[in-house]
């Protein structure tokens, strides 16, 4: 482990029957400590990884610290860690670390990053050691002069591309996809950056944002399908990039509109510029954002994430009723399901459910025996809201079942009489390999088991999915009105690329 921690044995889970599990049980705890941050795939809670959150700034005197408020706003898409990169008369200024923005920067090293321009990010790793080398951006020398980039997403053909690569003679410094795209600009016949960043990203596959920063431009691109939230926002005379609107919230700024499906956009001092790097393929904004990663101040093509999530629990509501005394969410990313669910229904939404947010993502076993009892350190059920009641438990994804299964025992154990699951998604039944952290088909819950398997195996009295239609619905078409349209291939096998490599599943930081 990156951190110096010995591994100890594996957690051990409750039972749970009829159910698979996958072929092998998760480090979750590493000696004395657990750490939510460091390593993917596991995890005291069972939810699926946003990989990474960019926001860049051109034309602003004030770059590196807008950058870094956006992170700010940026950080539920990765606590790993943290960078910001500056150009100011065509030298590069960056520092990055491991960690959240605010363990990363300080005054000290933040005022070095003076510029006008700079990119930023915030990485979460999605698989073995968490290692500084991948932080973002990254920075390299270019036959041009510097050229430094920040990626959100996956390239599904990093390693193939990689293995050719150095066939040629090209060495890696680190295992990031955003290296690759490095290689491919360095190695293009074209001169101008511009025709060379467009000749790199028509061999690459994926879905994928891309920042690009050289001594005198800022290049942004959105992969063709337009997979990965991307969007243009202003501050004055200035433009800033951002995985999410929230962002622009955070520093004053105005949104401005989406970045476009195989959009490439130069900014310079000839002004602002777009084009079409390719033509765009199917649209498909990937759906999880707006069902579970995105905050709810956030819009994604003018669609505001609250707003879409209250509509998913309505149309949850329509679907599955049950009659019932409360109805919670689980923190946080559920609860505007909740509020959805219990207005259509008219049963009381209550606080159900607690989440400590000041245990940080590291923290202390007090003993042997309280290791099986450690998600009480991050969620508690209210016994005087739960108990003696019949309990809606609304929450928007099941991955392999392990966090179901423990929440609903909490809720059984704080004295509710009945426990009714409603998720706010359809059932998660293939990996992702556009940029989100998910396990093998074989660990997933709803892949291996019926719906019926999957309730006796989190112990809950009923269980119901949101439909697909529910979903889509729920969403609405947005800006792009019937143009407009989703990745769902999480839930219907139906990718809208080509997969040319199934191990390579993740984020473009790895």
């Amino acid at each position: 482990m990156s951190n110096g921690i010995k591994q100890s044995k594996a957690l051990k889970l409750p039972a749970a029957p009829l159910v698979n599990l996958g072929d092998q049980q998760h480090e979750l705890w590493t000696g004395e400590y657990f750490n939510e941050g460091v390593g993917g795939h596991g995890g005291l809670f069972d939810k699926l990884n946003e990989e990474c959150g960019v926001f860049g700034v051109y034309g602003h005197s004030e770059a590196s610290s807008l950058c870094y408020y956006g992170l700010h706003a940026l950080q539920h898409r990765g606590q790993e860690s943290a960078g910001i990169c500056t150009v100011e008369d065509g030298k590069f200024n960056y520092y990055r670390g491991m960690g959240l923005a605010k363990e990363v920067f300080t005054n000290e090293n933040l005022s070095p990053l003076t510029g006008s321009t700079a990119i930023a990010h915030v990485r979460y790793s999605t698989a073995g050691e968490s290692k500084l080398a991948n932080a973002q951006p990254l920075v390299f020398k270019y036959r041009e002069g510097d050229l430094a980039i920040a990626t959100n997403g996956n390239l599904d053909n990093a390693n193939i591309i990689k293995r050719e690569l150095e066939r040629k003679g090209s060495i890696f410094q680190t295992t990031s996809d955003t290296e690759v795209l490095a290689h491919l600009i360095a190695r293009s016949e074209h001169d101008d950056i511009v025709d060379a960043v467009k000749d790199a990203l028509t061999q690459v596959i994926g879905g994928f944002a891309f920042l690009i920063i050289t001594k005198d431009k800022l290049i942004a691109a959105l992969d063709p399908n337009g997979l990965r939230p991307f969007m243009i926002g202003r501050l004055g005379d200035s433009y800033l990039f951002a995985s999410e609107s929230c962002a622009f919230d955070a520093v004053g700024a105005t949104y401005f509109r989406d970045v476009q499906p195989g959009e490439l956009i130069v900014l310079d001092r000839d002004g602002f510029r777009s084009e079409q790097f390719t033509e765009s393929g199917r649209r498909a904004i990937c759906a999880m954002e707006y069902i579970y990663f995105a905050r709810p101040d956030s819009d994604i093509d003018t669609v505001n994430i609250h707003s879409a999530r209250k509509r998913m629990g309505k149309k949850l509501a329509m679907e599955a009723f049950v009659d019932a005394d409360v109805v919670t969410g689980v923190p946080d990313s559920s609860i505007s399901a909740a509020i959805g669910f219990a207005e259509q229904t008219g049963i009381p939404y209550e606080l159900g459910l607690i989440k400590n947010r000041y245990t940080g993502r590291t923290f202390i076993i007090p003993s042997q025996e309280l290791r099986e009892q450690g998600v009480k350190m991050k969620l508690s059920a209210v016994r005087k809201v739960v108990e003696g009641k019949r309990v809606v438990m609304i929450d928007d994804s099941i991955v392999r079942g392990t966090t179901s299964l423990r929440i609903v025992n909490l809720l059984r154990e704080a004295g509710a009489t009945e426990v009714h699951v409603r998720i706010s998604s359809p059932p998660f039944m293939n990996p992702c390999y556009y940029g989100i952290d998910t396990p093998d088909r074989k660990e997933l819950i709803a892949a291996m088991n019926s719906i019926e398997e999957i309730r006796k195996a989190i112990n809950a009295d009923s269980l119901h999915f949101l439909t697909k239609d529910g979903l889509l619905d729920s969403i609405g078409q947005g800006s792009a009105g019937s143009e407009s349209g989703y990745c769902t291939a999480c839930f219907d096998n139906t990718y809208p690329t080509e997969i040319v490599d199934v191990t390579k599943i993740g984020c473009a930081c790895d």
